[in-house]
C-alpha cells in the first residue's frame, strides 16, 4: 500500500510517502504563503527518490481544516485531481489532530489571526472537545483548569510547544482516516466561530 499524504493548513508544507506505514521520504517545510509555489517542485522531489509515479499511488490522505483559508486548499486541491485521475480513495484527518497525533491530554492551537486561535482538546487521537475558534485570553483560561500538554502554535500563549512529528503522526493517526465518498463535493472546513464540529471517525 503506497500512500501519500500532505498538509499545507498552516505554516507548513508537509509531504510524506508511505508504503505499508513506513516513511519512505518526507519532508516538513516551514513555507508559509509559499506552499502553492513549493507543493509540486517538492512533491516531484520526493516522488523521484522513492522511485514512485503517480499510477503507482494507492491512497491519497490531507488536512482538511481548519487552517489558512488558502492553504486548506492547496493540498485539497491537488488531491482531487490525484484521486479522480487515478480512480483512488481520499482520506481527510483535522489539522489539529495531525498537530496532537496520538498524544495524551493534548491540547492543539493554530493561530487564526485577531487574537484568536483554532483549538481542540484530544486524547490519544480522539477529540475529547471538537474544534473551535476562540479568543486566546479563553484558551488561557482552559489551560488555568487543567495542565494540558500543548502542541502547535503555543507561542501565542507564551508557551513552548511539546515536540511533534507530523510525518509519524500522518501514519499513527489512521485508525482516524475519514473517507472522502465523493470527492468533487469535499470543501475546506473554516471555524469562525464558537461552534464546535463534531466529527464522525470511520
Amino acid at each position: 500500500m503506497k500512500t501519500l499524504c500532505m498538509d499545507t493548513t498552516n505554516k507548513y508544507l508537509v509531504i510524506g510517502l508511505y508504503e505499508d506505514d513506513a516513511l519512505i521520504c518526507g519532508t516538513v517545510k516551514e513555507s508559509w504563503k509559499r506552499q502553492s509555489e513549493m507543493l509540486f517542485p517538492m512533491l516531484i522531489e520526493c516522488m523521484e527518490e522513492a522511485g514512485w509515479g503517480s499510477d503507482d499511488l494507492d491512497e491519497v490522505v490531507i488536512t482538511d481544516g481548519p487552517g489558512s483559508y488558502t492553504g486548506v486548499r492547496i493540498a485539497m486541491s491537488v488531491a482531487k485531481v490525484l484521486c479522480t485521475q487515478k480512480k483512488i480513495p481520499l482520506f481527510v484527518i483535522s489539522s489539529l489532530q495531525l498537530y496532537a497525533g496520538l498524544a495524551a491530554d493534548a491540547l492543539a492551537l493554530m493561530d487564526a489571526r485577531s487574537h484568536r486561535a483554532y483549538v481542540a482538546l484530544l486524547d490519544q487521537g480522539k477529540f475529547v472537545m471538537d474544534e473551535r475558534a476562540l479568543d486566546l485570553d479563553e484558551i488561557r483560561q482552559m489551560m488555568n483548569e487543567k495542565n494540558y500538554q500543548v502542541y502547535g502554535d503555543a507561542e501565542l500563549l507564551d508557551m513552548e510547544s511539546c515536540p511533534y512529528d507530523l510525518l509519524q503522526n500522518f501514519i499513527d493517526l489512521r485508525p482516524y482516516y475519514r473517507q472522502v465518498e465523493n470527492v468533487h463535493t469535499l470543501t475546506p472546513r473554516y471555524l469562525k466561530d464558537q461552534s464546535a464540529y463534531h466529527l464522525e471517525v470511520k
